[in-house]
């Protein structure tokens, strides 16, 4: 079923059925889950690569490139691929019919990791166990790193001291806690409008710095 769902993918995104209103809707939904997936133009990732020990910045800022690749283009493209393809396999869902990112099976809404779940399941009987396992790892690796992009952030801005690390940990474990009690759609509504707070700030940034960014690519 490879190549068809590649071919379906491919086909539909540019078919002009998909109309100019449409098209807008599935960019910015495309745009908001990447930004949600790796982050790029947040300016987060920056934290991170600004703590390696390089002579020149400019290789960190390749090896920074990569991530969004792998995240968005590999992962996010063989998510896409196992659902096409299980639904090419079952004709389980109609494409058309998506209400708040979730298609109709069986007279129900199924979407997000359940629908990639029903997938897997399909031919791999129990794969949901692996599954909620990555999903739980994943949860957990990207509450730590961005713990520590936020600490970061908040020792520039309160000074380091131990008093100081110490409230900006209860405040994030108490957001902890009020992510897991609400409602995923209000937590990625949220997710959303704080990455888009970081990138409006950061991209007008990146403007005035494109002059050193170039300086340091040549150098490199």
């Amino acid at each position: 079923y490879l190549p068809d769902a590649v071919s379906q993918i491919v086909t539909q995104a540019f078919s002009p059925a998909a109309g100019l209103g449409g098209l807008i809707g599935v960019l910015l939904t495309g745009f908001r889950r990447a930004a949600f997936s790796n982050e790029a133009g947040a300016g987060s990732a920056a934290i991170a690569h600004s703590a390696v020990n390089t002579r020149f910045p400019a290789s960190e800022g390749i090896v920074a490139l990569l991530e969004p690749f792998i995240d968005t283009v590999v992962i996010c493209t063989m998510t896409a691929l196992v659902i096409v393809m299980f639904n090419s396999a079952n004709g389980a869902f109609p494409y058309g019919d998506v209400v708040s990112d979730a298609v109709l099976i069986d007279g129900g809404r199924v979407g997000g990791v359940d629908l990639t779940s029903l997938a897997y399941d399909s031919v791999l009987p129990g794969f949901r166990y692996i599954l909620t396992v990555a999903i739980i790892m994943f949860a957990f690796s990207t509450m730590i790193s961005w713990s520590y992009y936020g600490l970061q952030a908040w020792k520039y801005l309160f000074g380091r001291s131990k008093a100081s690390d110490t409230v900006f940990k209860v405040i994030f474990l108490l957001f902890v806690v009020i992510g897991a009690s609400a409602s995923l759609e209000a937590v990625v509504d949220f997710s959303n409008a704080m990455i888009f707070a970081m990138v409006f700030p950061n991209m007008i940034g990146l403007f005035f710095l494109f002059p050193k960014v170039r300086e340091e690519l040549n150098r490199y």
